[in-house]
């Protein structure tokens, strides 16, 4: 009896004990701060840049030249080729192919570095979903479908492209209900699986939007995102960091634990800012080069800079790599 006893002792004190233990893959409360309610904030931000990425794409036969095809009965005739018919005397109709798809994919990255806040007036992951959310709101509004694929989180999942109302709501619920979670920094295969909706289902023409700190991603993200730039789509990635993780404005000594990874570094942040600065730039570059190779574009944004002026700056890249 008294054997029994101790041994459902030592098992709790066992289970408190593992409580108190901090697990990596668990997931960590966001602090939304000025960025919640996300719905509305969202909303908001959407009207205060302007409405639509571009022109119209409902109307009109389509603006890129799809191929040839013989004429069958029925055919509208604008469309034939007239050089065919003066040449071969076969009546040929070109085809176009029309941008009435262009869907807008927002990837939003929910691993457990997008939980820290720093100064700013909220974490990571809340300012990513709130852009994202707000650049699905201007999509929506251009009668484009919006897709959301989420990278780590927790009960994260895919949502495919849809346009209205309710596509809205189930993006904004989705990112709203998500705490950053997952140490993604060895598991390149968890992106490669993430992404692979977006492979098998955005269409020519589609837009994808990475919104991540891109510091703990794993090896070969970069790679694997930009390999989505195939078949007319475009990738952007928009860089958020906290004013600390930008500036490293520490002025004592100190100890650094990365929330991913298992990274622990003690370092004087005075002697390291140099340094620090100096590989995050090439980071940021790493990453431009690439996206700007294929016809993108990297934004950087702090948590503390205004949302607004990141969409807009977004939407401006996007255009201009439409044009």
């Amino acid at each position: 009896m008294v054997s029994s006893v101790a041994k459902k002792r030592a098992c709790y004190k066992a289970n408190v004990a593992a409580k108190k233990r901090p697990d990596p893959f668990s997931p960590y409360l966001s602090d939304w701060g000025v960025f919640a309610p996300l719905r509305l904030r969202a909303q908001t931000i959407a009207e205060g840049v302007y409405a639509g990425m571009h022109r119209s794409v409902r109307k009109g036969a389509g603006v890129e030249f799809g191929g040839q095809r013989p004429y069958v009965s029925g055919d509208d005739l604008r469309f034939v080729d007239k050089r065919s018919l003066l040449r071969h005397g076969r009546l040929m109709i070109r085809e176009f192919e029309t941008e009435t798809d262009r869907a807008l994919w927002l990837v939003v990255d929910a691993t457990a570095s997008m939980a820290f806040k720093g100064s700013g007036p909220g974490s990571k992951y809340p300012f990513a979903a709130l852009c994202a959310a707000a650049l699905g709101r201007v999509a929506l509004a251009s009668g484009d479908p919006v897709g959301l694929v989420v990278l780590g989180g927790d009960g994260a999942r895919a949502l495919p492209a849809a346009s209205g109302r309710e596509a809205f709501e189930r993006m904004v619920w989705t990112l709203s209900a998500i705490d950053p979670s997952g140490d993604w920094t060895a598991r390149q295969s968890d992106i490669g699986d993430s992404l692979a909706p977006i492979h098998a289902r955005a269409r020519r023409g589609s837009t994808i939007v990475l919104f991540s700190d891109l510091i703990d991603l794993p090896e070969g993200t970069r790679s694997q995102f930009g390999a989505l730039a195939t078949r007319g789509r475009r990738t952007f990635a928009v860089q958020v960091l906290s004013p600390e993780e930008i500036t490293l404005p520490f002025e004592h000594h100190a100890r650094f634990q990365s929330l991913e990874g298992g990274v622990v570094v003690d370092a004087d942040p005075s002697a390291a800012r140099a340094h620090y600065q100096s590989r995050l730039a090439a980071l940021r570059e790493e990453w431009s080069s690439d996206l700007i190779g294929r016809g993108g574009a990297l934004v950087t944004a702090s948590t503390s800079n205004d949302p607004v002026k990141i969409v807009r700056a977004l939407l401006l890249g996007i255009g201009g790599a439409r044009a």
